[in-house]
């Protein structure tokens, strides 16, 4: 009998094992994952999308704020259109502490973050990721904030695809999949577009074509369609114009178009790094409170161009539909490169895939429009040219043509668009190539040190302790301020770390010291002068290093113990080079 109720115990442990081993190897298990991240993302992607709108009224008072022009908000009548000012800074103040305190990797544009997590980290995102990002994206979308949906839908797909397979413990080619099924489903479901989503999710987050990722990437796209359609109904994201090809002779016209925009995605590529430097240069105090002090500058672009408020969806249509003039086109064009990086750069939370379309959609129309006016005869609407120009700029900036080419085809489901799409596509892609080296999503990534065209061997792998030089004798916490100050006298970083038992508490700087002493009322010892700056952790990797790194180069950062509690040494720009230096290639082949 107790040999029955001992069998009768193992069962389920054995089940659970059973079921384990077939969701890591079964190719049938990628049936049921693919459709639950997609059903999850779909489900996901709604709710954002509302976020958005509900947080757009509550500063505007409308759904969609980029095309009305010059007017109040609803709720504040009385401050006119000065309330453009105060929004992003009102946004800004709630998502910024968010952002900061709870999930770091949410601020930017998403995709990168996803593309790093897949190729190093084996597709693990933090499961808090995809509530952090869709709080503080539709924060800043509703807010004013100039970017799009997109790109935070994928990462809310991604990191929900990542925590399935986290909490199912399956392997890491089954995490990776599982977070391109995500991506994937982000995309189906925010443009309705399921052909669109899986090849995004191949070209640029897998970067390959497998027969059986494919296969899951495509239903966990259907599903997040599904889903989509169901709970928004069967309606297309943009009311786009019809499009045809007049003559043979047009196609050489596509093909010049392709050039032009992919010169003006490189540029847009280029102005949204340079202003993020410039952001960084110039800011210096606490990372929380950056987007709602550099919101006073997106709210005077505002003020200038109200157009740049949202995603700014109707402004596009307008344009395409010939509603604005040269002048006025490359006047939006230019002012959305500006208000999107400018989005960013102050620590703000969204995408770049809609922008890109909208600076593509302003630059072929204002290209149509010339044609027309010098080729009258043998050139359509300049509204075509703005739909191939949105096509031509997406596969400009990121170099995954076959997505542009989908996306553009399913958004119009006009076939007659394919042969000029996919003319001035290539044209903007090879363009692109032989003025860039990176696109505008593996840009973020080679700035911190990541090259994912290259052989696993040849990136950086070290982590934090690798390159971590002994931290400055640390503090106790009852230091009195004097000894403190003939200690920072001689720091080499401005700043030391301050201990209590061994447990590190945070650091004290010589500015706080200094200003310390000359107040009436200083305490008596460092205690209530300990800060907690940035930190990394010992096992963080060459990109987080050189990431958290940024803005903290004459410091320097305390390197932790995993728990946090223990100093285990400090980094610096200085220690990371010695590292990469002449000798590291010989050095990480001896540690092989």
């Amino acid at each position: 009998m107790m040999t029955a109720w001992i069998s009768a115990r193992r069962i389920p442990v054995v089940q659970r094992a059973d079921i384990g081993r077939w969701l890591r190897d079964s190719p049938a298990a990628l049936v049921p994952l693919a459709v639950a991240v997609g059903a999850l993302t779909g489900l996901g992607a709604v709710g954002f999308r509302l976020l958005i709108t509900l947080f757009t009224r509550m500063f505007t008072g409308y759904d969609d704020y980029s095309g009305l022009g010059r007017v109040a908000s609803t709720h504040v009548p009385w401050l006119g259109v000065w309330f453009l000012l105060l929004a992003p800074v009102l946004a800004g103040a709630v998502y910024g502490p968010i952002v900061y305190r709870f999930a770091p990797e949410a601020r930017g544009h998403g995709v990168p973050e996803v593309m790093y997590a897949v190729s190093h980290r084996g597709g693990r995102i933090a499961p808090q990721v995809s509530l952090v990002k869709a709080l503080a994206s539709a924060l800043c979308i509703g807010g004013g904030g100039s970017v799009g949906r997109e790109g935070p839908i994928v990462q809310i797909g991604s990191a929900a695809g990542s925590t399935i397979a986290q909490v199912l413990r399956l392997n890491t080619p089954r995490v990776r999949l599982l977070v391109a099924c995500g991506a994937a489903a982000g995309i189906s479901a925010t443009f309705n577009a399921p052909l669109a989503g899986p090849f995004f999710a191949m070209e640029l987050i897998l970067r390959d074509f497998a027969a059986e990722s494919f296969g899951a990437v495509v239903l966990a796209s259907v599903t997040a369609d599904v889903v989509g359609r169901a709970m928004l109904g069967d309606h297309p994201f943009l009311s786009l114009p019809t499009f045809d090809i007049h003559t043979p002779v047009e196609y050489l016209l596509y093909v010049t178009l392709g050039i032009a925009v992919g010169v003006v995605g490189v540029a847009f590529s280029k102005i949204l790094y340079l202003i993020e430097d410039a952001c960084d240069w110039l800011w210096r105090g606490p990372e929380w409170a950056r987007p709602a002090v550099g919101g006073l500058a997106l709210g005077a672009v505002l003020l200038v161009l109200p157009q740049m408020y949202g995603v700014g969806y109707p402004v596009l249509e307008n344009a395409v539909r010939g509603r604005y003039v040269v002048g006025m086109l490359l006047l939006l064009m230019v002012g959305k490169m500006i208000a999107t990086s400018l989005t960013i750069g102050i620590g703000g939370s969204g995408g770049v895939f809609a922008p890109t379309l909208f600076i593509g959609a302003m630059a072929g129309t204002a290209f149509g429009v010339v044609a027309h006016d010098l080729f009258p005869g043998v050139t359509g609407s300049a509204g075509a040219y703005g739909l191939i120009g949105m096509g031509a700029a997406l596969g400009g900036a990121t170099r995954a043509p076959i997505t542009a080419v989908v996306i553009l085809f399913e958004l119009t489901g006009e076939y007659s668009i394919i042969l000029p799409l996919m003319a001035a596509v290539v044209m903007a892609a090879g363009t692109s190539h032989l003025l860039s080296k990176d696109t505008i999503y593996t840009a973020k990534l080679w700035r911190r040190g990541v090259d994912l065209d290259r052989p696993p061997s040849e990136r950086m792998t070290f982590t934090a302790a690798d390159v971590a030089v002994p931290a400055p004798a640390p503090l106790v916490q009852r230091t009195s301020l004097r000894d403190a100050a003939a200690a920072l006298t001689t720091a080499q970083f401005g700043m030391l770390p301050v201990v209590d038992e061994g447990r590190y508490l945070g650091c004290v700087s010589a500015q706080d010291v200094a200003e310390a002493l000359d107040d009436p009322a200083s305490p008596e010892n460092v205690g209530p002068l300990v800060g907690r700056p940035t930190a990394v952790a010992a096992d963080a990797t060459a990109s987080d290093v050189l990431g958290a790194l940024r803005g903290h180069g004459g410091t320097g950062l305390p390197v932790l113990s995993d728990d946090g509690t223990a100093l285990v040494g400090w980094v610096t720009y200085e220690s990371v080079l010695a590292r990469l230096g002449p000798d590291s290639s010989a050095a990480s082949d001896s540690d092989t």
